[in-house]
């Protein structure tokens, strides 16, 4: 199993160049960073950064959009970055949500979502491609290589990560709902000719590693209202009981009220009251290394690839070393 760090880009950008380095040091592979640039500063400029300042770490976007950028202006950052550092950068991509809503503006339609990956995987690997009926080509672009990575909850979009993008994220840990959704992509994959092992699945939630239990909660329940977002946007779509999506999922969010995106993703975030303890302990990884060692060792076995840590919480560091040095070597076998 490959492990992951997500962070914010917030001020000083060295902070989280820091954390990067520091991440590589402890064994993790990759290095992700929310995008979202009115409320955080613009990543490929930090992602520059921290693969200077790194020699092995990938890095990528959880998740950009197909609507703040133009979908060439994406590529060409992600081809640059690859040609100066040599292909080490992951698209995470899916329909948007405080990226969009910040600016008043609605997440994007899965049929845009999926040509966008088109485009965007066209043209950082060096490939002519047709952008609203013009053909374009990076021409500068050699030997490029960008995998492109779709955030999905409902099963339309679980169908098209299935059955287009080169990998899987599903923001939560819970095991069951993670058994569904992957079983639910590799099935897409599969109908479309593909070999659904050649989807990378990557779970991405908070961990924080500590006997206080209370404090581990308060500080990871953000999470559950960033959840929160897309699965109220399900039961818009697919109403409170559907058989189409899982009521583990969506029973929970009954009590939101509205959130305030002045707060997206931060401990202490007054949106997030909603967001139960068993909610925050289904979702996250919390408790002493040995009880994220169980956890994982589940998801690896339901077929997780990487498991990428939110660290959003006033213990970063410590989370960072503890995993290099008791749950990294656990599950690197």
């Amino acid at each position: 199993m490959d492990f992951g760090l997500v962070l914010q880009t917030d001020p000083p950008a060295s902070a989280v160049v820091g954390l990067m380095r520091r991440a590589e040091r402890n064994g993790f592979r990759y290095g992700w960073t929310f995008d979202s640039t009115v409320l955080w500063q613009e990543p490929f400029v930090v992602y520059s950064r921290i693969l200077e300042h790194t020699t092995k770490l990938k890095v990528g976007t959880m998740v950009t959009n197909p609507g703040t950028r133009a979908w060439e202006v994406t590529a060409s950052a992600f081809a640059t970055l690859n040609e100066m550092y040599g292909n080490r950068t992951v698209c995470g991509i899916g329909r948007g949500d405080s990226a969009m809503r910040v600016a008043g503006r609605k997440p994007n339609t899965l049929a845009t979502l999926s040509d966008a990956m088109r485009v965007i995987r066209d043209l950082a690997e060096g490939r002519e491609t047709d952008v609203d009926g013009t053909p374009l080509k990076l021409p500068w672009v050699k030997d490029g290589k960008l995998p492109v990575w779709m955030a999905a909850y409902g099963p339309k979009a679980l169908a098209l990560a299935g059955r287009e993008a080169d990998g899987f994220i599903l923001q939560l840990a819970d095991p069951y709902l993670t058994e569904w959704m992957v079983k639910a992509v590799r099935t897409a994959a599969t109908e479309a000719g593909r070999n659904p092992d050649d989807v990378t699945i990557c779970v991405a939630a908070p961990a924080y590693i500590g006997d206080d239990i209370p404090h581990a909660r308060d500080q990871c329940r953000w999470f559950g209202g960033m959840v929160g977002n897309h699965v109220a946007d399900l039961v818009t779509r697919y109403g409170e009981h559907s058989d189409l999506v899982p009521e583990a999922l969506t029973a929970y969010i009954k009590q939101r009220e509205g959130y305030d995106y002045s707060h997206h993703g931060r401990a202490g975030n007054p949106s997030t009251d909603f967001v139960t303890d068993e909610i925050v302990d289904r979702f996250c990884l919390l408790g002493p290394p040995e009880a994220h060692i169980e956890k994982l060792q589940a998801l690896r076995d339901l077929g997780v690839d990487q498991f990428a840590i939110y660290a959003m919480h006033d213990a970063k560091q410590a989370t960072i070393d503890a995993y290099g040095t008791h749950v990294i070597p656990a599950l690197s076998s």
